[in-house]
């Protein structure tokens, strides 16, 4: 069960670090395994970037899984919780709305190349208050510039409030590995199958099958973050072999589960 954290210090930390009068702020953080950031939101767009662990992030909208070396993007105002994963390294960016006019208005997972990475490591360190005009400043308008063209990273599950559908998209969120198709569902939720199987095209814009398949991808990153052996994850998500298993991940994300996370890190 997911710790909330006790965070008054952070909050006002936070706050002030928006408040000042620069188009960036750059703030690190570290958090246990199992914490909870309760739902809150911020004044400015935030680029969450593990540098490691795994942190899940949820919305009303959905559900977004961040691995390390890859960022959500979460814009101003927009009300999220933060569940980590392992020791989450946390190094956020918070991006005045006026400087990066051309951000996206929903939040979405990005891959972070390895320049951006280490201009994030850096900027954590700078002066709250650097100097816009001097080196400091064109560090942080390239990090702006790379913000700008980063590529989306395929890691949303989108949710639904729906009453017919919420509690099908609630449990297999923690439990991605139950194999029930959508007449069995039916049978317990008083709908039929193919009236789900409408309400899933409609609400999520994806198929029960694509759906159920990406919440295992989701909870397969999570766990293989955390140095579980891939052949554990396999079968607890209910693949019949691990060559299923890795097809699935590498259709995904274009690569094997060895080979996504062997990006080599320095001390963040």
């Amino acid at each position: 069960m997911p710790k909330t954290v006790a965070k008054r210090t952070t909050e006002i930390e936070i706050e002030a670090l928006e408040a000042l009068p620069r188009p960036v702020a750059a703030f690190a953080h570290d958090y246990a395994p199992g914490e909870l950031i309760p739902p809150h939101h911020h004044q400015r767009g935030q680029l969450l970037f593990a540098a490691a662990g795994v942190m899940r992030v949820q919305t009303d909208r959905g559900v977004w899984v961040v691995p390390p070396n890859r960022a959500v993007w979460i814009p101003a105002g927009t009300e999220h919780q933060i569940v980590c994963s392992g020791t989450v390294r946390m190094r956020t960016l918070f991006i005045r709305p006026d400087a990066a006019p051309q951000a996206e208005s929903t939040c979405h997972v990005v891959d972070v190349p390895p320049l951006l990475r280490e201009l994030i490591l850096r900027a954590v360190d700078l002066p709250a208050l650097y100097d816009e005009d001097g080196p400091d400043g064109r560090l942080m308008q390239v990090i702006l510039d790379q913000v700008d063209a980063l590529a989306v990273a395929p890691l949303h599950l989108p949710m639904s409030s729906h009453p017919r559908l919420a509690p099908i998209l609630d449990h297999l969120l923690f439990h991605p590995e139950d194999d029930r198709g959508l007449d069995d569902w039916g049978r317990h939720l008083g709908a039929s199958g193919r009236t789900l199987a409408r309400l899933f095209l409609r609400e999520t814009g994806m198929s029960f099958r694509a759906w159920r398949q990406q919440a295992r991808l989701l909870a397969a990153l999570t766990r293989l973050a955390a140095d579980e052996p891939v052949t554990s994850v396999a079968f607890d998500l209910g693949y019949d072999s691990l060559s299923a298993f890795i097809a699935m991940f590498r259709r995904a994300t274009g690569t094997t589960p060895g080979r996504y996370f062997e990006r080599p890190e320095r001390a963040a």
